[in-house]
């Protein structure tokens, strides 16, 4: 196989955790940003709280116990902003984070740990205070990096922004990525963060900014030398075109997102319709479905359980299908403990870490089961996908991978009674009683289908064979 269009294996057993560095942990007030907010009062657009790359470190004990195995961290670079969005040097650890050092160590004990490590590619734009940017502010038109921007007019002015950007916003100039300067600058920037610190992988934002050839030059760079990288875009819209195997190996399954929330949160959909938009999505991905990054949370987001009205069982129902469903599941910091949370800033609260007593035990007891149920059968991870059962808010199907099977119902709506689910039985699952991996309530096996005297509302069952 060609090297570049090699997809990671080790994806397919990964579970990711987002985190957003300023606000999970502060391992050293030393490099706090001046002014630092009191750790754990509202978050605002623009305010600091300290988290690290060292606050990161002194909690993989708690990672692991909660079970992830892959950290997806925001962007780490020199950056004027509390989210770093905002590129200053692509070279430099924001001095809020830490330096090379720390980050070196952070990467080395998460592989000697078993974690991969991805960081966040911003390469549709820097920003204003960037040493490019700065560079054309001061010398105009004979700046050397003049034509890494798309300048209208001199001087730069951002309160008029005579200046291409992204999204309109005044402090984050875009870069002209049709410049073969620029793109050898940001592939040997990507290149370098592998080859010298050993990161696992690039999430690449708001990817549709730039042209298409520009990431099939992009991964053809790094595929070529580093084939196990994992490329994952961040695409909110039709991902058919990224999936192809000559750019991305994946992408942030945001239209999942959708149909989940409607699905298991809003009831918007019933159980036909969600099989439906699950097929669909199936027919567009193929064999890429199991590379995919799945997530009902991120930065971008509200919280989950506030979108679920802080109904604890709709969360629950909503996480038991992410991790039991194709793909590779991300959980956004947080939510394991039950943070709630509207958009941007109120989704980038801190981790409560002296606040325990507030923790939502019973949520975070949920994923560390469905953690583990996914983590202990290959069929969750790795298995074939196949509807069972479609009967208006009831959705059952089944995932198979060599002897393993594993059976989901779902049903976010009212209690039912009496459900039959028939099952692709096998000589290795043809069994009498089946069991639930959430509650270890077990069920019998009459002609061919497991009976479900009732199943509550806004239930899921997660079931395996037993005897």
């Amino acid at each position: 196989m060609n090297k570049t269009s090699s997809t990671p294996e080790w994806v397919r057993d990964t579970i990711f955790y987002q985190v957003f560095l300023d606000r999970f942990a502060n391992g050293d007030a030393s490099n706090d940003p001046v002014p630092t907010a009191k750790w754990g009062s509202k978050p605002t657009v623009d305010n600091f709280f300290g988290g690290d790359l060292l606050g990161v470190m002194n909690h993989l004990d708690y990672l692991q116990d909660v079970g992830v195995n892959a950290l997806y961290l925001t962007p780490i670079f020199k950056a004027s902003s509390n989210h770093k969005y905002d590129t200053d040097d692509y070279y430099q650890i924001d001095p809020a984070f830490g330096d090379k050092k720390i980050f070196r160590s952070l990467v080395d004990e998460c592989h000697r740990r078993r974690v991969k490590v991805v960081l966040d590619g911003v390469f549709n734009h820097c920003g204003y205070h960037s040493i490019y940017f700065q560079d054309v502010i001061k010398n105009g038109r004979s700046s050397k990096y003049s034509n890494w921007f798309d300048i209208h007019s001199h001087p730069i002015d951002k309160d008029a922004v005579n200046y291409q950007t992204c999204g309109g916003t005044w402090y984050l100039p875009k870069l002209n990525c049709e410049l073969p300067e620029v793109r050898q600058y940001l592939f040997d920037m990507a290149a370098y963060w592998i080859r010298e610190f050993g990161i696992d992988g690039w999430r690449l934002d708001v990817p549709w900014k730039i042209s298409f050839d520009f990431w099939m030059e992009f991964r053809e760079r790094i595929k070529g030398e580093f084939p196990e990288t994992y490329l994952v875009g961040e695409i909110w819209r039709d991902a058919m075109k990224w999936i192809r195997g000559d750019t991305f190996d994946g992408v942030m399954n945001y239209p999942l997102r959708n149909c989940i929330l409607d699905y298991c949160v809003y009831d918007h959909m019933d159980a036909e319709d969600f099989n439906y938009e699950l097929l669909h999505q199936q027919q567009i991905f193929q064999q890429a479905a199991l590379l995919q990054l799945n997530l009902l949370g991120s930065h971008d987001t509200p919280r989950i359980l506030t979108l679920c009205g802080e109904e604890i069982k709709r969360e629950i129902l909503a996480i038991s299908f992410l991790f039991t469903y194709l793909g590779t599941p991300m959980l956004y910091y947080g939510d394991e403990i039950g943070l709630t949370g509207e958009n941007d800033p109120d989704c980038r609260k801190c981790m409560p870490w002296e606040k325990q007593s507030e923790w939502n035990y019973v949520i975070q007891e949920h994923f560390k089961k469905l953690i583990k149920a996914r983590m202990a059968h290959a069929a969750l991870r790795r298995g074939s996908f196949k509807p069972l059962y479609v009967f208006n808010g009831v959705y059952s199907y089944q995932r198979q991978f060599e002897d393993d099977t594993i059976i989901v119902v779902l049903n976010p709506r009212m209690a039912y009674h009496d459900i039959k689910i028939p099952y692709v039985a096998t000589h290795l699952n043809d069994k009498n009683e089946w069991c639930d991996i959430l509650t270890g309530k077990k069920f019998i096996v009459q002609n061919g289908n497991i009976c479900i005297e009732t199943l509550d509302a806004m239930t899921g069952l997660i079931l395996y064979p037993t005897a």
